[in-house]
């Protein structure tokens, strides 16, 4: 009885709280005298509560304190029923039937309700009275009827009512004194739940009392509804325990009148019954007040339970919700953090980039170079071009879904400067490498330049990778308003198991440390990702020892050639360029590169500098870095844009390590004309410089034409 799912006694770990047991004793004793008085004075009992009494103790005190708590109640019951005068029989059985009783209704509560017991609740509140209540005193009810009838007391005439009337005053005892005991045992829950001010609760306990004494102090009209507007409101402000002290203050008012003849109970008209003659009227009445008490009970408790628990929703609620905000506020300081630092670490690792792979180049275009020295600087920039991709490959991952750029872009050139590295690979390891263009394909096109040219870039790398013989073969074709490329090789193939992550970030086919081939992991994770963005599918066809074939589809619609502007060449025109940096080695190397296309050079160390010198003489394009001491690249900019006269226009090309796509938004923001990337080399300085020029005529003809 006191292990499993039908434990009797409450678990020794809980905690203790409520009532100390001496005090269930108390009410224990004055429930019985209570009763006797009631019957000795006035022939009537409107409720049992000993019972109840008992129940909440065995259910809140653990098992040492609750054993002694009910052999002192059942010695109680026992004096009591042999001072009252009944046979030692009726006397026995009574206490017995009173103790299986409790018994039956502690198992079930303990079964039906959990073990915290936890009547604010009001599928628990449901559960003990029709689950443990009801079934309990039915049991005894029973058994006593049993007993009166085998011990010819009383009447069987009379036996049906005086059963009926057991049950429910000991049903109404259970339903209100035990539910009001645990509540008040556990008072420490309820602490935040009332809303009520201490002015309120003494309005509303007022109230409360008022109506039922109005209702129960006349014996003229039927008018017990008025005391359930008071007490409902008083359900929804107030916590469970006060509610249910309010229950009972409406029970001792109703009891204490209809049993002293007031109230509107009183006004039942009964039915002629010889066999009830000998039961006093007020007994056969008494039925009326336990449904209304039943009524009261019903309606109280059930709402208390249920606001209490809604405010208790809303406090979790509310609780999660600073969580959530509170966590969300973290992950954007971590997400701006996060941000800051790659910035950061792009500038820095671009930075020196800019030196290696400049340097290379313009080492490598030296002709007074011998084939082995001009292997040598061509490692150093293949190196470089490496470390370059890389980090520009973990910044496009790390910087997640940027906006789609559409513009129409050749698709020949793209294709070549997207797989001329892996070219250049696959001719230094002895493999065959062909791209092939299907008829229609040539011209420009209408796409994401960059998104499409990281796509060929990490297919065309990743096939001659993962290829030792043979070659690796690049077909593009149109279909409709798309473009197909498929890029097959004759390498090592791929099993079902590795085909199921090739595109997952930093899945690798051999991710051991004695693996044959290099990489991070991100390459078609990344391009998978441009794929997607760009509308587009791509699917894999690979076995084993039999290649692989990678086939993407994106939209790119043909759009027709622009009409080409007359220009001057850049190498035809001598230019006057003012160089901004405040790193030495970066402006000697901008410096020689802008020499070898005869332009003529001026160098500034910070934004002031560059300032002043755009104030005191024409440049026809300033280089201008972003982050630097006294005056960054972005202030300098807006300062030459406020300037009066010619200067203003001047053109300017940010050439920064700051390459992440809010950067370049913000420096065409604060007015130049175009953007280029650290590192650079010669062919990229060129290009940027031309739509810088261009940008910057553009911006002269719309500014005319207002």
């Amino acid at each position: 009885m006191g292990r499993g799912r039908w434990r009797f006694f409450r678990h020794d770990a809980g905690l203790e709280a409520g009532p100390p047991p001496w005090l269930y004793v108390v009410l224990f004793v004055a429930s019985q005298l209570l009763g006797q008085w009631s019957i000795a004075a006035l022939q009537a009992t409107v409720m049992w509560p000993a019972n109840a009494v008992l129940l909440a103790a065995v259910l809140q005190l653990r098992r040492d304190k609750a054993m002694g708590v009910m052999l002192g109640c059942v010695l109680i019951n026992l004096a009591s029923n042999i001072v009252r005068g009944d046979p030692l029989l009726f006397a026995v059985s009574n206490v017995a039937l009173n103790l299986l009783q409790v018994v039956i209704a502690a198992l079930l509560a303990r079964r039906l309700c959990g073990a915290a017991l936890d009547m604010r609740r009001p599928l628990r509140l449901f559960r003990f009275a029709v689950g443990a209540g009801v079934p309990a005193v039915a049991v005894t009810t029973l058994l006593a009827g049993l007993i009166a009838v085998l011990a010819g007391r009383p009447p069987l005439e009379s036996l049906g009512f005086r059963m009926r009337h057991l049950f429910d005053m000991e049903l109404l005892a259970m339903m209100i004194v035990t539910p009001t005991l645990l509540l008040v045992a556990r008072n420490h829950r309820f602490q935040k739940d009332a809303q009520a001010s201490p002015a309120e609760f003494v309005i509303l306990m007022g109230l409360v009392a008022a109506a039922a004494l109005w209702a129960f102090g006349q014996n003229m009209a039927p008018i017990l509804f008025v005391i359930f507007p008071p007490l409902i409101l008083l359900a929804f402000r107030l916590s469970p325990p006060w509610t249910a002290g309010a229950v009972i203050l409406v029970s001792v008012i109703g009891a204490g009148a209809t049993v002293t003849g007031h109230g509107p109970v009183v006004l039942t008209r009964l039915a002629f019954d010889p066999a009830l003659e000998g039961v006093p009227s007020v007994m056969r009445q008494m039925n009326v007040l336990h449904l209304f008490l039943l009524a009261v009970v019903g309606t109280a408790l059930p709402i208390t339970a249920l606001s209490t628990e809604r405010r208790r929703l809303v406090a979790r609620l509310n609780v999660r919700t600073e969580a959530a905000v509170a966590a969300l506020k973290r992950a954007e300081r971590a997400d701006a953090a996060k941000s800051r630092f790659l910035a950061m670490m792009s500038h820095e690792m671009r930075t020196p980039l800019t030196g290696i792979t400049g340097y290379a180049d313009l080492l490598s275009r030296r002709p007074e170079l011998d084939a082995e020295g001009r292997r040598q600087v061509e490692a150093v920039h293949q190196c470089g071009e490496a470390m370059l991709r890389l980090i520009e490959d973990l910044l496009e991952v790390s910087n997640g879904c940027s906006a789609l750029n559409l513009k129409p872009v050749d698709l020949s050139t793209l294709i070549e400067e997207a797989v001329g590295p892996a070219r250049e690979w696959a001719t230094v390891r002895g493999l065959n490498f062909a791209v092939t263009l299907a008829p229609g394909t040539e011209g420009l096109v209408l796409t994401d330049g960059r998104r499409l040219r990281q796509i060929l870039h990490h297919l065309g790398s990743n096939a001659v990778k993962f290829t030792g013989k043979g070659g690796v073969r690049i077909g593009v074709e149109r279909v409709g308003d798309r473009l197909r490329f498929a890029i097959n090789d004759t390498g090592c193939g791929m099993t079902e198991d590795v085909l199921a992550g090739i595109f997952s970030l930093f899945e690798q086919a051999d991710a051991t440390t004695s693996r044959a081939h290099e990489g991070a992991g991100v390459g078609l994770a990344l391009a998978k990702n441009h794929i997607d963005r760009l509308g587009g599918i791509v699917t894999v066809e690979s076995a084993p020892y039999k290649g692989t074939t990678f086939t993407v589809e994106i939209p790119a619609q043909a759009v027709a050639a622009a009409p080409a502007a007359e220009t001057t060449p850049l190498e035809e025109r001598r230019m006057r360029v003012l160089i901004v940096d405040d790193h030495p080695a970066n402006r000697d190397l901008l410096r020689i590169m802008l020499q070898a296309a005869d332009c003529e050079t001026t160098e500034a160390c910070d934004g002031r500098e560059a300032v002043d010198a755009v104030a005191a003489a024409a440049f026809d394009l300033v280089l201008m870095d972003i982050r630097m001491p006294v005056m960054d690249g972005v202030a300098a900019t807006r300062a030459i844009r406020a300037m009066d006269g010619p200067a203003a226009g001047t053109a300017i090309l940010a050439v920064t390590a700051e390459a992440m796509p809010e950067d370049v938004a913000r420096c065409l923001t604060a007015g130049m004309d175009a953007h280029v990337a650290k590192p650079i080399t010669q062919a990229r300085l060129y290009q940027a410089m031309n739509d810088a020029m261009d940008a910057a005529a553009v911006r002269s003809d719309d500014a005319q034409a207002a």
